[in-house]
């Protein structure tokens, strides 16, 4: 398959039409093939021949990622090793790793959608990709690899770490465009600013996921490292890096329809909600052999959009991750989102987009206590200045969150920095 946007472009029954062929196909292939699945199914006493249409979706079962590792480490593959030329898997930092087989025709889809995304952000076979996404199990570093590939531009695999070592080589390589987490993005701005380099840098553009991260903090990073920064969205367990993206007006994210198929639906109630709403995000592949998952539950909150994109494609598109349904903390009764500190955080120009929040559990009581690390320039003795700065943002996170917690302003560069996907929550209740 090489990269058309008419696939992108396609009208809505057409779509449709593609979906379902797909998806009928993929019911049989997991029954076939994957005990698993047969075995949910037959649960439910649903047949192949029960599921025609994309709207016979809703009579599949769910999968959730207890699944995966249950059935570790290859449980829920659809096709025999001898077909399955690479693995991934997560971290397995909460348990066991999550493994994904993929074969010839799956890596070849999965540089067809990333072939995508990098056009829908203006790049071609001129561009020079620094790939600071890991390496080796996890799917970002050779997924966004294989298809900078694909649109012909040439590739630096540096992989994390090293950081001043990455600005070297972006500046005496001419790198135009940047692949990495948005946390890490910003950690090579601080570099670059500290080193004095930025005006040898040739970026011009960054894909940037595998973590959360607000409209604040991608303004932050087009400022910092003058780029446009673009949001790449994806799962192991889905695929990889890909699965949507945004085009060049930056508003929401195309999911690649004729690849996976995307449901909003209530967590408490695994209902769908009405369309617009925001609710978890679940999808079912519809184009991959070695691990096709039915309707898998990502645990990350946000709605669809369907109206038309002035950009023309025809992809419906989700909107930025609004958290995740198993990450939300529950304090004192309200619910609290990391991203939401983060979206108030860099409302104020005097703090730097690191922060780290502390929970715990004092006298039967929640304590919550964030940690924000104030910017050089802004930093100093003077108490009364650094006291109504604590009060005013104090204010306005109890006003978003309708919780007040205690802020501490702290000195720059004391919060630890990562080159993976950052870790923004300690919550200290889940030790007792």
């Amino acid at each position: 398959m090489i990269w058309n946007e008419t696939f992108e472009c396609m009208g809505r029954d057409e779509l449709h039409l593609i979906q379902s062929s797909r998806l009928r196909e993929t019911v049989e292939r997991v029954y076939a093939n994957s005990p698993f699945y047969r075995r949910k199914m037959q649960e439910l006493s649903i047949t192949p021949e029960d599921i025609q249409t994309v709207e016979d979706l809703v009579k599949l079962p769910f999968t959730v990622k207890t699944d995966l590792r249950d059935n570790y480490p290859f449980g829920l593959f659809s096709a025999p090793m001898s077909e399955i030329v690479r693995l991934h898997a997560s971290s397995g930092t909460t348990g066991k790793p999550i493994v994904a087989g993929y074969t010839r025709k799956d890596l070849n889809t999965w540089s067809e959608i990333l072939a995508r995304t990098f056009t829908a952000g203006g790049c071609g076979k001129s561009d020079i990709f620094h790939i600071a996404f890991g390496y080796g199990l996890f799917t970002g570093g050779l997924g966004a690899h294989s298809g900078a590939e694909r649109i012909g531009a040439s590739v630096i695999p540096i992989s994390t770490g090293n950081t001043e070592k990455q600005i070297q080589l972006m500046t005496d390589f001419g790198s135009t465009v940047l692949c990495c987490t948005p946390s890490y993005a910003l950690y090579l701005a601080e570099t670059i600013e500290k080193m004095g380099v930025k005006d040898k840098l040739r970026l011009r553009t960054g894909f940037f996921g595998a973590e959360p991260w607000t409209e604040a903090m991608r303004t932050e990073i087009q400022n910092k490292l003058g780029i446009k920064a673009y949001d790449i969205y994806g799962l192991t367990e889905v695929m990889g890096p890909g699965v949507s993206y945004n085009c060049s007006e930056q508003n929401g994210m195309h999911i690649n329809e004729d690849m996976f198929i995307p449901e909003i639906i209530d967590p408490k109630t695994l209902k769908p909600v009405a369309q617009g709403e925001i609710g978890e995000l679940v999808f079912t592949t519809i184009y991959k052999e070695g691990m096709p998952v039915l309707r898998y539950r990502t645990k990350d909150l946000t709605r669809l959009v369907y109206e038309p994109c002035p950009c023309g494609r025809s992809f419906v598109r989700m909107e930025k991750i609004k958290g995740r349904s198993d990450d939300m903390l529950i304090i004192r009764g309200v619910n609290v989102f990391p991203t939401q500190v983060e979206s108030v955080l860099l409302e104020f120009p005097e703090v730097a987009p690191h922060y780290h929040i502390f929970v715990d559990r004092v006298n039967n009581t929640d304590t919550f206590e964030i940690h924000v690390e104030m910017r050089p320039e802004c930093f100093s003795d003077n108490l009364s200045r650094v006291l109504d700065l604590s009060k005013r943002i104090t204010h306005r996170l109890q006003s978003v969150l309708g919780i007040g917690p205690v802020l501490k302003l702290v000195e720059p560069n004391s919060i630890q920095r990562t080159t993976g996907k950052s870790v923004h929550v300690t919550d200290l209740r889940k030790v007792y």
